[in-house]
């Protein structure tokens, strides 16, 4: 709760920049502010590093009424796990390296009520997920670092996330698998209608970094 009263809300660009999570933790954590609410379909997009092997939250929403409205969940057998109020689906056989650069997307399609996920432009087979038809209603809270156990907090440190995370995105419509290649690929795509991080609102909460991305020098 104190770290909640500490935290200042920022709306800065931030190409170029990462967030680390240097330790396990049962409170660091960095909140997003989604512009809008009412998702009709869902895709997020990010990149992640780590060297943890154990399961970890790579990217947690929830609202009034479903603490797992949209959750990327990273299992300890390299699984990815995506959750739509509930719904889950395991994705198996996908890219899985520790200590490289992991861009990673989620999809969820209300027309069809199909989950996907794409690990370093890889997609996996698509699954039913949450009711076809559906709106995931209600005020979203999404945070990076922890998964929520209920709406904002109850976090598990042995479910945080270690390691850095950037270029988070989400889209409130599902993207063409030519719009995450590029996405993958780092070359110009449409950014984020609901999360842009190149004009992101955001909160820092307890010890994560923001810091420039390391990228190799250019010869």
């Amino acid at each position: 709760k104190d770290l909640e009263k500490k935290a200042i809300s920022l709306f800065l660009d931030l190409s170029g920049k990462m967030f680390t999570f240097p330790k396990e933790s049962d409170s660091d954590h960095v909140g997003l502010i989604p512009k809008g609410e009412n998702y009709p379909s869902v895709t997020v997009c990010l990149r992640y590093f780590t060297d943890v092997k154990r399961a970890f939250s790579i990217f947690s929403m929830a609202t009034p009424t479903s603490t797992n409205d949209f959750l990327l969940f990273k299992e300890s057998n390299g699984d990815m796990e995506l959750q739509v109020r509930y719904v889950g689906n395991t994705f198996t056989g996908l890219p899985d390296e520790q200590n490289m650069w992991m861009a990673l997307c989620g999809s969820w399609d209300s027309v069809t009520g199909l989950s996907q996920v794409w690990i370093n432009g890889k997609p996996s087979a698509r699954k039913i997920g949450y009711t076809a038809g559906s709106v995931l209603n209600g005020k979203p809270i999404i945070i990076l670092g922890q998964d929520q156990d209920s709406y904002g907090g109850h976090f598990d440190k042995g479910q945080s996330f270690i390691g850095q995370l950037t270029d988070v995105h989400m889209w409130n419509y599902v993207l063409s698998p030519c719009e995450i290649q590029r996405f993958t690929s780092d070359l110009n795509f449409t950014p984020g209608n609901v999360l842009n991080w190149r004009s992101l609102e955001y909160t820092i909460n307890g010890h994560v970094v923001l810091e420039n991305k390391q990228t190799p020098c250019q010869e």
